[in-house]
């Protein structure tokens, strides 16, 4: 059966994306394969903690983007999504509630999906900015071309979503030997993309094996995660 997306694959050439699954076999087994793993414990904390129903949204949202290692993923010098977010919770609960919901509707268009939810995030920014016109916040930080949203996504769905970046998506497809690279951003390439590489994965058992083991069960998601095609096209592209 033709992994799906696989004629994306094909356009690259396999020979060539083999070869680097022998080289990122080999550095899985070196010390600098833990550089991301906090994904890994990230992913884990969010299905932990993650609940779409629960009554409190918002303490739900703060235990589960939480990390041992780095908060960098939300929360650094001049980004703070996740504390934007919960100032959405904490105004508008049932709305954001209701944004995550059709955000993680897979039965609906990806983009489509991923627009309203960043547009929404729009609509609750200039409300805050009403409501409370003496605060000093310039952004919600979502609006980072679907950087945070493929980060809620991945960590919903391990074995569907990847963390995406326009220009490492574009990095690793070159170096592929891709013919048709996006001018611009491409999320629904880069689901198909990820979903095929990590099927492909899947078949190398070395490299599977040498994965698995520099997980800790007591700190990392272990199941089937996209994560892994995310940290490969890190590896290639030199992210």
């Amino acid at each position: 059966m033709v992994p799906e997306g696989a004629q994306t694959i094909y356009f690259m050439q396999l020979k060539k994306l083999q070869h680097y699954f022998a080289d990122y076999s080999a550095w899985l087994c070196g010390r600098e394969a833990d550089a991301r793993l906090y994904y890994w414990d990230s992913q884990r904390r969010w299905q932990q903690h993650w609940d779409m129903q629960a009554p409190d949204l918002r303490a739900g949202f703060q235990a589960a983007l939480d990390n041992a290692r780095t908060r960098r993923l939300w929360s650094r010098e001049g980004f703070e999504p996740k504390r934007m977010m919960l100032l959405f919770m904490e105004m508008e609960p049932e709305f954001v509630r209701s944004m995550f919901i059709d955000l993680f509707d897979e039965k609906r268009d990806l983009s489509g999906r991923a627009d309203r939810f960043v547009f929404y995030c729009d609509q609750l920014m200039s409300q805050y900015r009403e409501r409370f016109p003496l605060k000093k916040e310039g952004s919600h930080y979502h609006n980072d071309d679907y950087g945070m949203v493929s980060l809620y996504l991945t960590f919903q769905y391990p074995n569907r979503h990847a963390p995406y970046e326009a220009g490492r998506l574009r990095s690793l497809l070159e170096r592929l030997g891709a013919p048709d690279l996006p001018v611009g951003g491409d999320f629904e390439r880069h689901a198909k993309v990820m979903r095929t590489i990590y099927q492909l994965m899947q078949k190398e058992g070395a490299l599977m094996a040498n994965h698995r083991a520099r997980l800790d069960p007591s700190l990392h998601y272990m199941d089937d995660s996209l994560l892994l095609a995310f940290d490969f096209a890190c590896f290639v592209t030199g992210a």
